[in-house]
Protein backbone atom coordinates (compact mmCIF):
# COMPACT_ATOMS: atom_id res chain seq x y z
CA UNK A 1 0.00 0.00 0.00
CA UNK A 2 1.25 3.47 -0.86
CA UNK A 3 1.22 6.42 1.52
CA UNK A 4 -1.72 8.63 0.46
CA UNK A 5 0.54 11.67 0.67
CA UNK A 6 3.84 10.68 -0.93
CA UNK A 7 4.83 8.77 -4.01
CA UNK A 8 8.11 6.97 -4.32
CA UNK A 9 10.33 7.75 -7.29
CA UNK A 10 9.37 4.39 -8.79
CA UNK A 11 5.65 5.17 -8.43
CA UNK A 12 6.15 8.58 -10.06
CA UNK A 13 7.92 6.91 -12.99
CA UNK A 14 5.15 4.31 -13.15
CA UNK A 15 2.49 7.03 -13.41
CA UNK A 16 4.40 8.94 -16.08
CA UNK A 17 5.12 5.79 -18.10
CA UNK A 18 1.55 5.32 -19.34
CA UNK A 19 -1.04 7.54 -21.01
CA UNK A 20 -3.51 6.70 -18.22
CA UNK A 21 -1.02 7.84 -15.60
CA UNK A 22 -0.28 11.10 -17.43
CA UNK A 23 -3.96 11.88 -17.74
CA UNK A 24 -4.84 10.81 -14.18
CA UNK A 25 -2.09 12.95 -12.66
CA UNK A 26 -3.26 15.99 -14.61
CA UNK A 27 -0.38 15.98 -17.10
CA UNK A 28 2.04 16.05 -14.17
CA UNK A 29 0.35 18.73 -12.04
CA UNK A 30 -0.71 16.12 -9.49
CA UNK A 31 2.93 15.32 -8.78
CA UNK A 32 3.40 18.59 -6.89
CA UNK A 33 4.91 17.95 -3.44
CA UNK A 34 1.94 19.55 -1.61
CA UNK A 35 -1.60 20.75 -2.38
CA UNK A 36 -1.95 18.48 -5.38
CA UNK A 37 -5.65 19.27 -5.82
CA UNK A 38 -4.95 22.99 -5.85
CA UNK A 39 -2.12 22.55 -8.36
CA UNK A 40 -4.38 20.38 -10.52
CA UNK A 41 -7.20 22.94 -10.39
CA UNK A 42 -4.81 25.75 -11.29
CA UNK A 43 -3.32 23.73 -14.15
CA UNK A 44 -6.85 23.10 -15.47
CA UNK A 45 -7.29 26.81 -16.12
CA UNK A 46 -4.68 26.78 -18.91
CA UNK A 47 -6.59 24.40 -21.22
CA UNK A 48 -9.84 26.08 -20.14
CA UNK A 49 -8.60 29.30 -21.75
CA UNK A 50 -8.78 27.42 -25.07
CA UNK A 51 -11.90 25.40 -24.26
CA UNK A 52 -13.90 28.52 -23.43
CA UNK A 53 -13.81 29.44 -27.13
CA UNK A 54 -15.87 26.36 -28.03
CA UNK A 55 -19.60 26.59 -28.68
CA UNK A 56 -21.55 25.49 -25.61
CA UNK A 57 -22.70 22.10 -27.03
CA UNK A 58 -19.13 21.21 -27.99
CA UNK A 59 -17.87 22.35 -24.56
CA UNK A 60 -20.46 20.04 -22.94
CA UNK A 61 -19.29 17.17 -25.15
CA UNK A 62 -15.67 17.82 -24.16
CA UNK A 63 -16.71 17.75 -20.48
CA UNK A 64 -18.52 14.43 -20.93
CA UNK A 65 -15.58 12.90 -22.81
CA UNK A 66 -13.08 14.25 -20.27
CA UNK A 67 -15.18 12.71 -17.48
CA UNK A 68 -15.24 9.30 -19.20
CA UNK A 69 -11.52 9.53 -19.94
CA UNK A 70 -10.91 10.38 -16.28
CA UNK A 71 -12.92 7.42 -15.02
CA UNK A 72 -10.76 5.11 -17.14
CA UNK A 73 -7.42 6.81 -16.41
CA UNK A 74 -7.98 7.18 -12.65
CA UNK A 75 -9.15 3.57 -12.43
CA UNK A 76 -6.00 2.33 -14.19
CA UNK A 77 -3.68 4.62 -12.21
CA UNK A 78 -5.41 3.87 -8.90
CA UNK A 79 -4.99 0.15 -9.44
CA UNK A 80 -1.32 0.66 -10.33
CA UNK A 81 -0.79 2.61 -7.08
CA UNK A 82 -3.06 0.28 -5.05
CA UNK A 83 -4.98 3.36 -3.79
CA UNK A 84 -8.43 4.24 -5.12
CA UNK A 85 -8.08 8.02 -4.84
CA UNK A 86 -4.44 8.98 -4.36
CA UNK A 87 -3.73 12.70 -4.01
CA UNK A 88 -1.67 12.68 -7.20
CA UNK A 89 -4.73 11.71 -9.28
CA UNK A 90 -6.06 15.16 -10.20
CA UNK A 91 -7.84 14.72 -13.54
CA UNK A 92 -11.02 15.02 -11.48
CA UNK A 93 -9.93 18.56 -10.58
CA UNK A 94 -9.57 19.38 -14.26
CA UNK A 95 -13.11 18.27 -15.07
CA UNK A 96 -14.58 19.78 -11.90
CA UNK A 97 -12.83 23.09 -12.54
CA UNK A 98 -14.04 23.19 -16.15
CA UNK A 99 -17.58 22.56 -14.94
CA UNK A 100 -17.25 25.25 -12.26
CA UNK A 101 -16.24 27.80 -14.90
CA UNK A 102 -19.12 26.92 -17.22
CA UNK A 103 -21.18 30.05 -16.30
CA UNK A 104 -18.37 32.24 -17.63
CA UNK A 105 -19.05 30.90 -21.13
CA UNK A 106 -22.59 32.23 -21.08
CA UNK A 107 -21.80 35.90 -20.55
CA UNK A 108 -18.72 38.11 -20.54
CA UNK A 109 -17.17 38.33 -17.10
CA UNK A 110 -14.17 40.14 -15.60
CA UNK A 111 -10.90 38.28 -15.06
CA UNK A 112 -11.53 37.96 -11.33
CA UNK A 113 -14.58 35.80 -12.05
CA UNK A 114 -12.15 33.06 -13.13
CA UNK A 115 -10.35 33.42 -9.80
CA UNK A 116 -13.71 33.29 -8.00
CA UNK A 117 -14.67 30.12 -9.91
CA UNK A 118 -11.33 28.59 -8.95
CA UNK A 119 -11.83 29.50 -5.29
CA UNK A 120 -15.42 28.26 -5.19
CA UNK A 121 -14.45 24.94 -6.73
CA UNK A 122 -11.61 24.46 -4.24
CA UNK A 123 -13.98 25.39 -1.38
CA UNK A 124 -16.60 22.79 -2.33
CA UNK A 125 -13.95 20.17 -3.17
CA UNK A 126 -12.30 20.52 0.26
CA UNK A 127 -15.44 21.19 2.34
CA UNK A 128 -17.37 18.32 0.70
CA UNK A 129 -20.95 19.29 1.68
CA UNK A 130 -23.61 16.63 1.14
CA UNK A 131 -23.66 14.65 -1.12
CA UNK A 132 -20.02 15.26 -2.09
CA UNK A 133 -18.57 13.74 1.09
CA UNK A 134 -20.94 10.78 0.90
CA UNK A 135 -19.98 10.12 -2.73
CA UNK A 136 -16.30 10.45 -1.86
CA UNK A 137 -16.61 7.82 0.89
CA UNK A 138 -18.87 5.35 -0.91
CA UNK A 139 -17.86 5.27 -4.57
CA UNK A 140 -14.60 3.56 -5.45
CA UNK A 141 -12.37 3.24 -8.48
CA UNK A 142 -12.20 5.74 -11.29
CA UNK A 143 -15.86 6.67 -10.96
CA UNK A 144 -15.36 7.43 -7.27
CA UNK A 145 -12.37 9.62 -8.03
CA UNK A 146 -14.29 11.63 -10.62
CA UNK A 147 -17.87 11.99 -9.45
CA UNK A 148 -17.37 13.92 -6.19
CA UNK A 149 -15.37 16.61 -8.00
CA UNK A 150 -18.01 16.87 -10.70
CA UNK A 151 -20.62 17.56 -8.02
CA UNK A 152 -18.26 20.08 -6.36
CA UNK A 153 -17.84 21.72 -9.78
CA UNK A 154 -21.62 21.85 -10.23
CA UNK A 155 -22.05 23.49 -6.80
CA UNK A 156 -19.35 26.03 -7.66
CA UNK A 157 -20.96 26.70 -11.05
CA UNK A 158 -24.33 27.45 -9.44
CA UNK A 159 -22.79 29.92 -6.98
CA UNK A 160 -20.63 31.49 -9.72
CA UNK A 161 -23.69 31.84 -11.97
CA UNK A 162 -25.56 33.62 -9.18
CA UNK A 163 -22.64 36.00 -8.60
CA UNK A 164 -22.10 36.53 -12.35
CA UNK A 165 -25.71 37.55 -12.68
CA UNK A 166 -24.87 40.73 -10.77
CA UNK A 167 -21.53 41.46 -12.53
Amino acid sequence: MVDRKKLTAAQRRQLLATPAGWIACGLGSGLAPVAQGTFGSAAAILPWLLLRELPLPLYALVLALAFALGVWACNVAGRALAVDDHRSLVWDEFVGQWLALLPLLLAPAPWWAVALGFGLFRLFDVWKPWPIGWLDRHLKGGLGVMVDDVVAGAYAAVVLALVARWL
